[in-house]
């Protein structure tokens, strides 16, 4: 049997690291992940969860029922969809090239639409509705899973690298900072956001993937949604 073919649509190269980690505790064979989104390839749609809104409306454009359907996706056995939770406290006007216009015209889901975290559940499926809004779909197929960390996949990392420190894992899954937190550590023990330190600790991300579950409860509705993927793959 070949390896698995995993497409990531992901705001940047640092989540890609983690949740290729993840998937490393997660799947039982070898696979194949591609990131569709970032593409260095396609400058035009940037990075960052603004990346993953134009992705998303190019993917509307081609009228497809969803990802498993689309003619130029069909290279791929799962799809995984990233985005952070935080995005609930942005807004369209945020970002450049008349996006606030176009999701008033096109009737996008409403930004900001924040929650009181915790439970870090609200603010998660508030965000499903605004990402199903530029999809143009009411649900996602069989094969595609949501990795929705709260408030960020830097939540993810701190819970597998540094479990045991009090101040920098409080209030975890509902901490709009944990990227200044993980850059302000001890000099020996900081992690700054590059694409370099972030892969220092992907041995650290795999084997702490059990207590990353433990602590954050998006992380295991992540583990359960892919092992559900999976099985549906070889029924």
């Amino acid at each position: 049997m070949s390896d698995l073919r995993v497409a990531l649509i992901a705001e940047g190269p640092t989540d890609r690291i983690i949740i290729e980690s993840a998937l490393r505790a997660i799947l039982p064979a070898p696979f194949v992940l591609t990131q569709l989104q970032p593409e260095p390839t396609r400058p035009d749609l940037g990075g960052g969860w603004g990346g993953v809104l134009k992705w998303s409306r190019e993917f509307y454009s081609r009228g497809a029922a969803s990802l498993e359907d689309d003619p130029t996706l069909q290279l791929y056995d799962l799809f995984i969809i990233h985005i952070d939770a935080d995005v609930t406290d942005f807004s369209y006007s945020d970002l450049k090239g008349g996006v606030e216009e176009k999701a008033r015209e096109e009737g996008w889901g409403v930004l900001p639409c924040p929650h009181q975290c915790p439970p870090a559940a609200g603010a998660v499926n508030n965000l499903k509705q605004v990402l199903f809004s530029w999809l143009g779909l009411t649900t996602i197929g069989g094969k595609t899973v949501l990795c929705i960390p709260s408030k960020s996949s830097e939540a993810w990392l701190a819970a597998a690298v540094y479990p045991g420190n009090e101040n920098l894992v409080r209030d975890l899954e509902c901490c709009m900072t944990m990227e200044a937190r993980l850059a302000a550590l001890p000099k020996k023990e900081r992690i700054k956001k590059s694409v370099k330190q972030y892969r220092d600790h992907e041995a650290a991300m795999k084997a702490g993937w059990p207590t990353v579950r433990a602590m954050c409860t998006r992380a295991e509705v992540f583990h359960h949604e892919m092992t559900e993927a999976i099985q549906r793959l070889v029924e």
